[in-house]
């Protein structure tokens, strides 16, 4: 849902003109329908960005860099026991305040809310993931279809490692190189296709059509994927975060550094050791004494 129109027209400067204005009208408030604004000053404080904030190509790249960057994916919350939420309250306190990264309902929940904010009109969708499967999976994933200055674009900050760094444009057959990697949209009758190009050719990300999805939808597939056994999310550990230079990958107790086509992979040997992984190369703080369990371990 996009906030009311005296929402968009309200400041959205991220606090550069008038920041004593500028944070109150951000700071979370409840609407009287009881949906909560948007605190987006302290957004663009979480994910370090500086620049203008208006409905703009250029600003949606920058965005999507920013928060793909800063945000990591992971799912640490369902080896903590603790239920995925997606209600726009508890996104902010959990990835913004909180300092947490999330998996793509979580993350891509927060990005469309940004965006809205901004000015941006957008789409929420969900795809059936290709990469490394052997049979046909669920809508399981969600991403955006955003309009800029009339334009589509294919926004997704939730895919992890492998995900884009910035916004793809929708039209099929163009490759876009987004740093060290290539993507490109193809289709194939009704659905749409995210493929990146390795050192094989080009790879299936993921596929999905244009019928937009509403919060039921989302919250049912997060039910899936966060407590279904075999959900790969409750199997085992992971934690990614992609940069300009290269991409952190941890699944499990391995950890991979990707740049280029080069991979080099550590053995985290012990619980202390992954705190501080976690901590170093993620900025993901835990107490000392935290301990995740999944399938792996039992």
């Amino acid at each position: 849902m996009r906030p009311p129109p005296n929402v968009l027209d309200a400041p959205s400067s991220c606090g550069r003109n008038d920041p004593e204005a500028q944070s109150a009208y951000n700071h979370i408030m409840m609407m009287p329908n009881n949906t909560p604004l948007f605190d987006l000053d302290a957004y663009c404080a979480r994910i370090r960005y500086t620049g203008e904030c208006a409905p703009t190509t250029a600003v949606l790249e920058e965005l999507h860099l920013a928060h793909a960057t800063h945000i990591p994916f992971e799912n640490l919350d369902i080896l903590l026991g603790k239920p995925i939420r997606l209600d726009l309250t508890r996104l902010q306190a959990k990835l913004i305040r909180g300092h947490r990264g999330g998996y793509c309902f979580e993350q891509n929940t927060l990005f469309a809310a940004a965006l809205e904010r901004v000015g941006f009109r957008v789409t929420r969708l969900a795809a059936r993931v290709r990469a490394g499967a052997t049979h046909v999976l669920p809508r399981t994933h969600m991403l955006l279809q955003v309009e800029a200055e009339g334009r589509s674009w294919l926004a997704d900050v939730g895919f992890g490692g492998d995900g884009l760094l910035k916004p793809l444009p929708f039209v099929a057959g163009p490759e876009c190189r987004q740093y060290g990697w290539t993507y490109r949209l193809a289709k194939e009758n009704d659905w749409w296709v995210l493929q990146s190009r390795g050192a094989e050719g080009w790879q299936d990300l993921y596929a999905f059509t244009l019928e937009p999805q509403y919060d039921v939808d989302f919250e049912m597939a997060n039910h899936y994927t966060s407590t279904y056994p075999d959900s790969v999310f409750v199997k085992t550990l992971t934690v990614q975060l992609p940069t300009p230079e290269g991409r952190h990958i941890l699944r499990g107790r391995e950890l991979a550094t990707i740049r280029g086509q080069e991979a080099t992979k550590c053995i985290i040997e012990n619980e202390d050791a992954l705190l501080r992984v976690l901590a170093e190369v993620f900025g993901l703080n835990f107490p000392p004494d935290t301990r995740f369990r999944w399938s792996a371990d039992l």
